[in-house]
């Protein structure tokens, strides 16, 4: 264990709008043996996810920022090659938040002890705990059920529908007995969704570009208007869903990737006055203040999986290095479903 060496992806700058591969550079570090308390884990999958970036950015926010020079973190998956810790042993295959790198030292403090677990592959494989069964499959299960107070048989129109989040909102929707429209960027991401993710129509927003043909589209789709709205695009797609949205329609608010690399403020939805006459409910929310959810959202996914009810589509670079290309990937729809980044070996 003395001579490993772990290769690292650090923030060399902050972006201002769009990242490019300037931000980002690749080091070698190496890794001590385990101390008490502590495990080294060698990675087999890393995530980004979108909210990476509002990291990027020098500001408060509910986590703290990256530092420049210091590696990035995030959820990654892997094998357990030393331990100190009882309750952990060589081999146990566990989640945890030290993604961009190959190998992880994590301690025994009490956010390690509470973002680091051991996951049962019988279930799904191990990557599938970065995406359908871990934070973005929690994301979609908690804004959809109880943000967006979903009921039986309801109307329900989901943007980025080909995403980590998006995919497992529609089939818990359709689980649920819901119509349900999903919103993507190619004809391929929509067969998936009507084949895998059983909704009952999609929308290739590519080929509606304006504001008026997205709700034009919206509205011929959802002639008697929607329930609720997941939302993780803003921009027209929010527009266009207040214009369709049902009386006390309820809209959860996941994420707005179209702003997340502006300059200059983007205009608010003119429409918001919707708001009003038909009594609808907005709420943001992050999937951290959703965690009691943990428990229901692993025995309702394992009972779905073993059903057939719930699919999942990946799109894996392979190398730490590839890492930041992965990360640009979510701002241009490179991705289809969890966008992951393979920097290890699954067996160890």
């Amino acid at each position: 264990m003395s001579n490993l060496v772990s290769k690292e992806i650090r923030l060399k700058s902050r972006p201002e709008g769009m990242p490019t591969a300037a931000n980002f550079e690749l080091a070698e570090v190496k890794v001590a043996p385990p101390k008490a308390g502590e495990i080294l884990v060698r990675n087999a999958y890393m995530s980004v996810d979108p909210y990476m970036r509002g990291r990027m950015i020098e500001r408060e926010s509910y986590v703290p920022p990256f530092q420049i020079g210091e590696p990035l973190t995030g959820h990654a998956v892997g094998t357990v090659i030393a331990s100190e810790n009882p309750s952990f042993k060589t081999g146990d295959i566990v989640t945890h938040m030290l993604g961009w790198r190959e190998i992880a030292t994590i301690g025994s403090d009490p956010m390690s002890a509470l973002t680091t677990a051991k996951i049962d592959t019988a279930i799904a494989p191990m990557q599938a705990y970065l995406g359908t069964l871990g934070m973005p499959g929690l994301t979609a299960y908690a804004g959809l059920l109880r943000v967006g107070a979903l009921k039986e048989g309801e109307t329900v129109f989901v943007s980025a529908a080909s995403g980590a989040v998006g995919t497992v909102v529609c089939q818990i929707a359709k689980n649920k007995g819901c119509y349900v429209v999903g919103s993507a960027g190619s004809d391929d991401k929509c067969a998936w969704l009507k084949d895998k993710a059983r909704v009952d129509a999609t929308i290739n927003y590519k080929k509606f570009p304006s504001e008026a043909a997205l709700t034009a589209e919206v509205k011929r789709l959802f002639p008697k208007g929607i329930d609720v709205y997941f939302e993780n695009v803003g921009g027209i797609h929010l527009t266009a869903a207040l214009s369709n949205m049902r009386l006390k329609g309820r809209i959860a608010v996941c994420g707005m990737i179209e702003q997340y690399n502006n300059t200059q403020p983007a205009p608010g939805p003119w429409n918001i006055i919707m708001t009003i006459p038909l009594s609808l409910r907005i709420e943001g929310f992050i999937v951290s203040n959703h965690y009691d959810l943990l428990g229901d959202f692993l025995r309702d996914m394992g009972g779905w999986i073993k059903a057939g009810k719930m699919h999942w589509h990946e799109t894996v670079l392979e190398g730490i290095e590839k890492a930041p290309e992965a990360f640009l990937g979510l701002f241009k729809g490179s991705n289809f479903g969890k966008m992951l980044v393979k920097v290890g070996p699954e067996k160890v």
